[in-house]
């Protein structure tokens, strides 16, 4: 079996050093190890690395799944790990080979010899030896003496004893050697077309994904040539589509933005040179975003970017307001000084003039819209790292345009607002807007009262709208691709999980919309991944958007998929792939919303998780949910009597090497056929363990060379038990996952805490907190109450300095809950919740 131990350290901590201190516990423990037991640390990645997955598929026949996971495990995998950034390669699906001696019991008793001696005569032919060097001829020969095993016929004649008459007793007279598949733990499946075996491609943290992926999307096509024929490499999941779809598309819309605004600036300027003062402000302050953004190591995704396109808008505010204002002087001196020219250092000193009249106003403004995102830059774990670039490139941006502000943008005034300035009144789309807004000012004034109250009765207004926007912990954001995780219960078998699969993926072929399903159950051979046979992880990728039917989006999609694939005993989970396996990695839940049972007597929590799991289905807006079974797994049970044992000079250890052998299939070693390594195991045949009764009667042969059965020193039977243990924080704990629909998230949380509260009684030492996006949000709310106060105080504090009263900052400050409304309002309508990234 596998055990998983998985350590998360607070964000900002060096992965390296985290690495080396895990190491040196690690080191301290092994020795208290039981005997056989290893443990080594996983790769310098994450579930989150998992960039690009492919299926190796042979359509013409010609090779099986042992050759395809052969090519896979032993040409593929060391050709893409050259590749620099990969962390591992992860093999999965397939069969591995494996030589397996199935071994008669009858005839080792009938030959008296025993299961060890088997394993001895295994060892000892299984080898290879060197004999240093001899020197013929004045030249140095190497002396090697092969004895690697290589073919069938090799395990056939190994001698395992030689009778009193000189006949040798070979390994062919006792088993049946042949080659056959090893246990698999891991399937994988190809648009519900049969098995396949495949690999996963996983970054190692913090690197470049984009590039990455091309330089394996190179590899691969390199490597085709040299493939067997016949053998093509399928890409089932290929992250850098959503990289670069969402790249072009937020330059697309930087692009579109930076136009619309050069477009306003000049029909509110009605001056080409002065628009172009404001203009080009954008690319100066971007070009120090990117300066600052380098030497932060920022890379260029779509959070950064979004950063920037957030501040574009802002970051000419300055301008504009400071070439209005030098407008405003200019067109007064003409007033003043009618038929005069204009000479070149006065036109500089009225401009001067202007812009340390507003200069300090807007260098304060621009600081305060910079420290409005203080909030962002203290969220921690997911979001932190989400919003992060987001912030830090929108600061950077602001700042940049602040400090143009007060140093090139007069400069760049002085030499470029020249000749005939147009007044204010010249423009059609001022005069206009004046034509608007005079008499509503107007009217406004002369209502002072009724207006405020009015102002404070549309506050009040947003009580309806809250009450019915809900809340989530961020938006759902449409990848492109879809992760299919249903749930289901403990103990099926290889067989089964296969057959399960391959008819899931069938069925999800069967949506137009649906591009490619590359099935997996169980896990990958990676300790990123220690799924169980009966976890199903199945990543679809979907046809690009313009090929979908008529008024399809991604929610109809999954509604349509929920519908179609209905198997008994699946609980059916759609989740996008990165935001699912990033929230795997922060709260171990895999559903958008759990529920953690813990405490210390595991038939308890069971029983507790059960009750949890009926009282969650009846809540509204839930549309599945599974409880695991701890206590689900089947067990033979072999109770070793230690009296019995010892009459026939037997020790415990020797019974259970003989359950663990005969039964259970013993790793005796491994064929070396050139650098590739396949396991040998031995075994008694299926019909000696089909049964509790069959393995009663199971021969043993005895130190003593007595012939007994397995039943005179054990007792076998049935028993029921934990089919995987998970602790967390070193309590033993059951989690259900909860899955919802047409509902915010804290909606369904709110109604499942009391429920749950209300129908379930909790036992003493039990205890039960909820998990996934629910708990992370709880995180965030709780960091975001503390500092969106403190950053309106900052605030306060930066509008004193700059009015010297507090009656004007605080005029300015209470306008801040006025402009919620708004907001609120508009969430409601455009059916948006609350969340983290709305906030």
């Amino acid at each position: 079996g596998d055990s998983y131990v998985y350590v998360i350290f607070e964000d900002g901590t060096d992965p390296y050093w985290a690495r080396s201190r895990v190491l040196e516990y690690l080191n301290q423990v092994q020795g208290k190890l039981p005997a056989g037991v290893s443990a080594e640390m996983g790769p310098d990645a994450t579930g989150v690395g998992w960039v690009f997955e492919y299926a190796l598929v042979d359509r013409s026949g010609k090779h099986d799944l042992a050759e395809l996971r052969s090519l896979q495990d032993w040409f593929l995998k060391y050709e893409l790990k050259t590749i620099p950034n990969v962390s591992e390669v992860a093999s999965v699906g397939g069969v591995v080979k494996e030589y397996q001696i199935v071994v008669d019991p009858m005839k080792l008793t009938q030959y008296g010899i025993s299961l060890g001696e088997v394993k001895s005569a295994l060892d000892a032919s299984n080898q290879e030896a060197g004999g240093s060097s001899v020197e013929l001829a004045e030249a140095e020969y190497m002396v090697r003496a092969s004895g690697y095993l290589q073919t069938l016929d090799d395990f056939k004649n190994i001698v395992l004893k030689t009778g009193d008459n000189g006949v040798p007793v070979y390994l062919g007279d006792v088993a049946r050697v042949q080659i056959g598949p090893e246990m698999r733990r891991g399937i994988a499946e190809l648009n519900g077309e049969g098995e396949v075996a495949g690999g996963v491609v996983i970054l190692r943290s913090g690197k470049n994904a984009r590039e990455v992926i091309s330089a394996v999307k190179a590899k691969l096509a390199s490597l085709q040539s040299s493939l067997p024929e016949g053998v093509e490499v399928v890409t089932t999941y290929d992250r850098s589509q959503l990289i670069d779809r969402a790249i072009d598309n937020l330059s697309y819309k930087l692009l579109e933005e930076f136009i619309v605004v050069a477009l306003v600036c000049a029909l509110f300027l009605w001056h080409v040179r002065s628009a172009l003062v404001a203009i080009i402000s954008l690319p100066l302050g971007l070009c120090f975003a990117f300066i600052m953004m380098h030497f932060q190591g920022l890379n260029a995704n779509i959070m950064s970017l979004g950063g920037i396109a957030i501040a574009v808008g802002a970051m000419v505010d300055a301008a504009i307001v400071m070439i209005e204002n030098a407008h405003k002087r200019l067109e007064e001196w003409e007033h003043q000084h009618p038929g005069e020219k204009l000479s070149n250092d006065t036109r500089w000193k009225i401009i001067t003039e202007a812009s340390v009249e507003v200069g300090p106003a807007l260098f304060i403004s621009l600081l305060i819209i910079t420290l409005s995102f203080i909030p962002i830059f203290t969220l921690e774990g997911q979001e932190g790292k989400l919003f992060g670039p987001l912030a830090f490139t929108k600061t950077w941006s602001m700042a940049g345009a602040a400090l143009l502000a007060i140093v090139a943008i007069p400069i760049l005034m002085g030499f470029w607002i020249r000749g005939r300035i147009p007044a204010e009144s010249s423009n059609p789309l001022n005069r206009f807007l004046i034509r608007i807004y005079h008499p509503l000012l107007l009217k406004v004034l002369h209502w002072p009262k009724t207006t405020l109250l009015i102002a404070l009765l549309s506050i009040l207004t947003v009580v309806w709208p809250l009450n019915r926007v809900g809340g989530e912990f961020l938006p759902q954001i449409n990848e492109g691709d879809l992760l299919y995780m249903p749930s289901t219960l403990p103990g099926i078998s290889a067989a089964q999980a296969a057959d399960m699969l391959q008819k899931t993926d069938k069925l999800i072929m069967a949506v137009p919309e649906v591009a490619r399903v590359f099935g997996k159950t169980g896990k990958a051979e990676t300790a990123t991944d220690s799924a169980p046979l009966e976890m199903v992880e199945t990543t679809i990728q979907l046809k690009p958007q313009d090929q979908w039917r008529p008024g399809m989006t991604m929610e109809k999609i999954v509604d349509e998929l929920d519908k179609t694939v209905r198997l008994p005993g699946l609980a059916n989970l759609w989740v996008p792939p990165i935001r699912n396996r990033i929230d795997m990695l922060s709260t171990g839940i895999k559903s958008p919303i759990g529920i953690k049972v813990s405490g210390t007597n595991l038939a308890d929590i069971d029983a507790i998780a059960g009750q949890i799991e009926g009282v969650a289905r009846s809540v509204p807006g839930v549309t599945s949910a599974l409880a695991e079974r701890l206590v689900g797994g089947r067990y033979l049970d072999i109770d070793i009597k230690r009296e019995k044992a010892a009459r026939y000079g037997m020790t415990v250890g020797d019974v259970q090497l003989f359950v663990s052998s005969a039964i259970g299939g013993a790793m005796v070693g491994e064929t070396v056929e050139g650098v590739e390594r396949y396991p040998i195991n031995i075994r008694y045949p299926q019909s000696y363990r089909d049964s509790p009764e069959t393995l009663r009667q199971l021969p043993i042969l005895t130190p003593l060379k007595q012939q007994i059965v397995l039943g005179d020193v054990a007792e076998v039977k049935v028993v029921t038990g934990p089919s995987m243990l998970k602790t967390e924080n070193a309590r033993p704990t059951s989690w259900i996952y909860i899955d919802a629909r047409d509902r915010d998230m804290v909606s369904v949380v709110h109604d499942l805490q009391q429920a749950i509260g209300k129908e379930v009684k909790l036992k003493p030492g039990i205890s039960v907190s909820y998990s996934g996006q629910f708990e992370l949000l709880e995180r965030a709310n709780q960091k975001l109450k503390l500092m969106v106060p403190m950053t309106l105080m900052i605030i306060f504090v930066l509008l004193y300095l700059a009015f010297r009263r507090v009656g004007e900052a605080l005029l300015i400050i209470t306008s801040v809950p006025f402009a919620l409304v708004g907001g609120i309002w508009f969430l409601y309508w455009m059916g948006f919740h609350l969340s983290v990234a709305t906030g």
